[in-house]
């Protein structure tokens, strides 16, 4: 089984969308992964640190994700009123998850009571949790494959909800915690940054055997991922991504083990290793957007509104990086302990 990858309108939209999820994935992943990493460190000076590290940027990363759905429902409509009934639960409660953490990381200044306090950092812990549990789940969802007729959603209300979806689920949620700690031994140094190296290469471990795992269980769920993985000409394309996996794994245990002055190494090697991930899903899904029957084809908006569309996002896109880019590089460097972005 070949790729059969021709470039044309619907494919420049379905990479320009897998760019834009992705982006979402790793940047918003990293400070859900910190809220995820809340109970591990109760007191009030490390909590605050590991709030005050992500402020200045966290809602900015969601942008990503409106330009996500956005871009779903004008460039592959059909594809987004298959996958929202399907996905209704876990979608909904995702997004109620992330309302309610941008809440509780507010308030949680505000409040002048402990109980208070304590109060929101279990929300804000709980909402970020069960956003990286509900983007796993759905993204499990699709792979397992959706029941469609004709144009329209065929399952049932519990579809979503199987014993991959839920290890998906629970492998993002881990990789996100991953990349949290990755994004704080940036940030911090000295012995502020000491734990979150530890809990780096703990939770490094078990973000590499969450993907093995999923990486086994996938090629079962639908033929065509078996032939694109195991089967000649189209194994010698998917081939090198698990190579390569194994590379970053190396170099991330070694970044992660040597103390220097290369703190940003773990959490670039950290972003490399969930987009070579993302190849590997596309890989296996390519051409479908809802395995196993509807192509990017099949779900494409008119070719006058892609064109209209793919204009408009060449101007967006470039403003989204730039001022995604500013914002980093403004709050670059470490974080200073004494000082506070609140």
């Amino acid at each position: 089984m070949s790729l059969g990858i021709s470039f044309d309108l619907s494919t420049a939209w379905a990479l320009l969308l897998a760019l834009a999820v992705w982006i979402y994935v790793v940047l918003d992943g990293f400070d859900l992964g910190i809220g995820i990493l809340y109970p591990a460190f109760p007191e009030k000076r490390s909590r605050d640190l590991m709030m005050n590290s992500v402020a200045p940027v966290w809602d900015g990363n969601e942008t990503w994700l409106v330009l996500g759905g956005g871009g779903l429902m004008a460039a592959f409509p059909m594809a987004y009123a298959i996958l929202m009934p399907a996905l209704y639960p876990p979608i909904v409660a995702m997004l109620l998850a992330l309302v309610f953490r941008g809440v509780a990381f507010e308030f949680r200044w505000r409040t002048t009571s402990v109980i208070g306090r304590k109060a929101w950092d279990t929300a804000f812990f709980g909402g970020s949790l069960l956003a990286a549990l509900t983007q796993g789940i759905a993204l499990g969802a699709i792979l397992q494959g959706i029941e469609v007729e004709g144009r329209a959603y065929a399952g049932g209300w519990w579809d979503w909800l199987t014993p991959f979806s839920v290890l998906t689920g629970v492998a993002v949620a881990t990789g996100y915690a991953f990349l949290g700690a990755c994004w704080l031994v940036l940030k911090l140094e000295g012995e502020d940054q000491k734990p979150f190296r530890h809990l780096a290469r703990l939770l490094g471990l078990v973000t590499v055997g969450f993907i093995g795992a999923v990486s086994l269980a996938t090629p079962f769920l639908e033929g065509d991922y078996w032939l694109r993985w195991f089967t000649w000409p189209s194994m010698a394309v998917a081939a090198p991504v698990p190579i390569a996996i194994a590379v970053i794994v190396l170099l991330l245990a070694r970044s992660l083990t040597h103390h220097g002055h290369r703190d940003w190494l773990p959490f670039v090697l950290g972003l490399a290793l969930f987009g070579l991930c993302f190849l590997g899903l596309g890989l296996s899904m390519w051409p479908h957007i809802i395995p196993p029957d509807v192509t990017i084809w099949d779900a494409a908006a008119p070719e006058k509104s892609q064109i209209f569309m793919l204009v408009g996002a060449a101007i967006l896109l470039p403003i989204i990086l730039g001022y995604t880019g500013y914002a980093y590089w403004v709050f670059r460097g470490k974080l200073d302990p004494e000082k506070g972005y609140h």
